[in-house]
């Protein structure tokens, strides 16, 4: 569909005036685009975000990155079985009944990757703000999760 006509059919759109309804679209074209974007690592938006968080870190388990990310148990689970099948990371025991989720020597060639794209990304999005909206964008969407 030509951009006019995409244009014309979201003005017409009378859920594009409620900001819920405005965020959710939003997020989820910015999270399409980075999803495109990481193609080339093999990763999903998922699998780089865990790599992000585990990066500079030694102590992290399997339930604290859930926590973090607001991702369940049971989504977990595959989740780190397909970073670590890839060998992107291992896990280390830190005691009886918890483990350290690593990056492996792989996962941080990757994430070195990962980190060039997003950074190229969070540009390419903010570039898309207007000016005088960009230093109130972050903390504006911190305030609806605070």
């Amino acid at each position: 569909m030509p951009r006019s006509l995409v244009r014309d059919s979201i003005e017409s759109d009378p859920l594009s005036s409620l900001p819920g309804y405005a965020l959710r679209r939003a997020a989820n074209a910015m999270m399409g685009d980075l999803a495109a974007r990481l193609v080339v690592t093999d990763l999903r938006v998922s699998d780089a975000t865990v790599l992000l968080l585990i990066a500079d870190r030694e102590d992290m388990t399997s339930s604290e990155i859930g926590k973090v990310l607001d991702i369940q148990r049971a989504n977990m689970v595959p989740l780190l079985n397909r970073l670590e099948t890839s060998g992107l990371i291992r896990r280390r025991p830190i005691d009886r009944k918890s483990q350290a989720i690593l990056l492996t020597d792989t996962g941080s060639a990757r994430l070195a990757d990962v980190r060039r794209i997003i950074a190229a990304f969070e540009n390419d999005l903010m570039a898309r703000i207007p000016a005088p909206h960009r230093p109130h964008f972050v903390p504006a969407l911190q305030a609806l999760t605070d």
